[in-house]
């Protein structure tokens, strides 16, 4: 920082230390705008004595007068305009800003945390319906793929993605895993139903970079089911997210193993077709609801009702869509 930037910032450090305090600005601001320091201290609910009091410090600290007191009248000074001009302004402004934050506190909340995949493909697309039915509680959701502590860390709701043993006491099971091919359909309509090694070839495989902690998502197992396990790809792309890897297949790039509850509104709304593949039912690993011990509040149980109503919606569809 050079001398100028210092100066400058000191100047306006040192510029802030001089303001007025509040009070005395808003005794004067009501002073002002009625000329009367009665009407004024009725406003503020003070007596007509303090507001005179919050006048004259203002007027001691800027070293000027405000008011032209005169018998049973009060005229601003030009001095006075000037700061009326301004100080009513900002008031009024920072009355606003304070209103709104008092308003955003007063309205219910919901707190989710929710791992990405989950959070990303099937929560987020479905929260406008919540909206519309509850547009008077406000939802925030944390996407996260840790474990919190929901009481600690101030949740009241979250979405895991869980192995048996690892199902705390008050989970609900919204949905196990189900997991089969899937691809944009003009890429799927491409595809013969039983693929060779020479058509393998041509085909890119979207790829989890977590399958070697999660196999259940890995091409290995599907391949050596195919009849294809020494057959080599056109190309693989992999990604970090499960998210964005079905992105990448919404998109025609490639062939991904969807995950159906998390696939399902995607082949619902024709981005995504199932292949001619069989599908992988994993029971011992699973999607499930973990609400945060305390009271009970009345927006947290309607947004735990409308979960557990999309989560049966959600089972409606896969049961409903083909596998080919």
């Amino acid at each position: 920082m050079d001398e100028f930037d210092r100066e400058k910032t000191g100047g306006r450090g040192e510029r802030l230390r001089r303001l007025p305090s509040l009070d005395p600005l808003k005794g004067f601001e009501a002073a002002a705008r009625h000329l009367s320091f009665t009407r004024a201290a009725d406003e503020l609910h003070l007596t007509q004595s303090a507001v005179s009091r919050q006048v004259q410090t203002l007027e001691e600290q800027l070293g000027v007068r405000l008011f032209q007191r005169e018998v049973r009248r009060l005229r601003l000074t030009p001095e006075g305009e000037t700061l009326l001009r301004v100080a009513g302004e900002l008031l009024e402004r920072l009355a606003d800003v304070c209103a709104g934050l008092r308003a955003a506190q007063r309205r219910p909340q919901v707190q989710i945390t929710a791992a990405v995949g989950i959070s990303s493909l099937w929560l987020v697309p479905r929260l406008a319906a919540f909206q519309q039915a509850q547009p008077d509680v406000d939802v925030r959701i944390s996407a996260d793929n840790r474990v919190v502590d929901l009481e600690r860390e101030g949740f009241d709701v979250a979405l895991r993605y869980l192995a048996a043993d690892e199902v705390p006491p008050e989970s609900t099971l919204l949905f196990e895993e189900v997991v089969f091919p899937v691809a944009a359909p003009q890429l799927a309509a491409s595809l013969p139903r039983q693929v060779s090694v020479e058509d393998f070839s041509h085909i890119v495989l979207l790829a989890y970079d977590d399958d070697r902690v999660a196999p259940w998502l890995s091409w290995e197992p599907w391949l050596l089911g195919l009849g294809l396990a020494g057959a080599r790809p056109k190309a693989v792309l992999r990604f970090n997210q499960y998210d964005q890897l079905i992105r990448a297949a919404e998109a025609g790039q490639g062939v991904a193993l969807g995950r159906g509850p998390l696939v399902a509104r995607a082949i619902a709304d024709g981005r995504l077709k199932p292949l001619a593949v069989r599908r992988e039912k994993l029971p011992a690993r699973a999607y499930y609801l973990v609400r945060a011990k305390g009271p009970a509040r009345p927006e947290v149980d309607r947004f735990v009702a409308w979960l557990l109503d999309e989560a049966e919606a959600t089972l409606r569809s896969m049961g409903d869509g083909a596998a080919g």
